[in-house]
């Protein structure tokens, strides 16, 4: 007997799917090249007739909808199956960190990973080119779209280097051999692959191939393409291209100021920063400000018509320290600050700082623009 027959025969046959009907809406589904409903009577014909020889392409059903099976002349590979890690999957979370990430593990768990799917696509055409997918499903939506910023930003220059926004899923970036799609609570990672290939021909055909399975990814993916909060309260005007990065857990690094979007911006020559959290009421806003206010040197600002505070910090010893004043409306808090990468390797004099009555203008003018 197969084990689909043994399966059947055993938990599937008809009183028993009766009598669990009795207590549970029991829906059934099979799936080979995607899924589909079974009624409970196909259950009891010739099994061969259900299992009809076609691959199976879902092998881990959990997230088995979320990758389409091609995209313009990529499928996916047949012979490699996928592989899951975490939460309902056959491998612990631990194993993901020694078979695929090495040493990048504590990044994804510090965003608040959860669960991993691999799988892998190949050309159709018969190339050796394929194209890796790491689909990553994080604790909360802004856990994941932090990390989203993270792989887009890191720790570089906006204005340098920065992949190219890509029309996928919530948000989409596209870099050289590798492309990101961020979707509420997940992150797929694509990169291609062709050991044939010279880099610049390697860049070009990345940039061909990977669009289409990201947006066919990005549309696929569950839940809702909204941005965290604070990303809307961030100005477009003067925003770096991709200039955003999400800190999930503490704005600046100050402790107990809780999740906010940075935007990078540059303003004719002048470099500057813009960070926005939202809480979810005033008195957690407030709440944000006192935190503030115990940074060292930290001054209020009178006279200027709002709850605004004017502070210096530095992310490390060897840092310049980086200006900052910062308001609140309602449940909001905004801050306008130097921008650091301008401020590097310069001795304090020369350094490119914005005044504090600019900054407080700015930061008036993007609470203005709240209702």
């Amino acid at each position: 007997m197969s084990r689909f027959g043994f399966a059947v025969s055993h938990f599937l046959d008809a009183p028993q799917l009766q009598k669990l009907s009795e207590d549970y809406n029991i829906e059934l589904s099979g799936f080979d090249e995607k899924l589909h409903p079974l009624s409970a009577g196909q259950l009891q014909k010739d099994e061969t007739a259900l299992a009809a020889g076609k691959a199976t392409y879902l092998a881990d059903s959990v997230s088995a909808a979320f990758f389409p099976r091609s995209a313009a002349d990529y499928c996916v590979d047949p012979n490699s199956e996928a592989r899951a890690f975490g939460e309902n999957a056959p491998n612990s979370l631990d194993a993901v960190c020694t078979e695929l990430f090495d040493g990048e593990c504590e990044v994804y768990k510090s965003f608040g990973l959860r669960r991993v799917v691999t799988l892998r696509y190949i050309d159709g055409k018969g190339s050796p080119g394929a194209v890796n997918v790491n689909l990553s499903r994080f604790a909360s939506v802004e856990g994941a779209y932090g990390f989203f910023t993270k792989r887009v930003v890191a720790d570089a220059d906006p204005a340098e280097t920065v992949p190219a926004a890509l029309d996928a899923g919530g948000a989409g970036a596209l870099g050289s051999g590798i492309a990101y799609v961020w979707r509420a609570d997940m992150v797929a990672e694509l990169s291609y692959t062709n050991e044939l290939e010279p880099p610049d021909q390697l860049k070009a055909s990345a940039g061909r191939v990977l669009p289409p399975i990201a947006k066919a990814m990005g549309d696929a993916l569950p839940g809702d393409k909204q941005l965290p909060k604070a990303v809307a309260v961030l100005p477009s005007e003067h925003r770096l291209p991709m200039g955003i990065s999400y800190a999930a857990k503490d704005v600046l690094g100050i402790a107990g100021t809780g999740p906010g979007a940075i935007g990078f911006y540059q303003e004719g020559s002048e470099r500057y920063r813009v960070f926005a959290l939202t809480r979810a009421d005033e008195d957690s806003a407030k709440d944000v400000l006192k935190t503030l206010r115990k940074v060292d040197g930290a001054k209020g600002l009178k006279d200027t018509g709002v709850d605004a505070i004017a502070f210096s910090v530095r992310d490390e010893e060897t840092l310049p320290l980086v200006g900052w004043v910062v308001g609140r409306k309602g449940s909001t808090v905004v801050g306008v600050g130097d921008e650091l990468f301008v401020l590097r390797g310069k001795p304090e004099s020369q350094a490119a700082r914005i005044p504090e009555p600019k900054k407080l203008e700015r930061v008036k003018g993007i609470l203005a623009t709240l209702k």
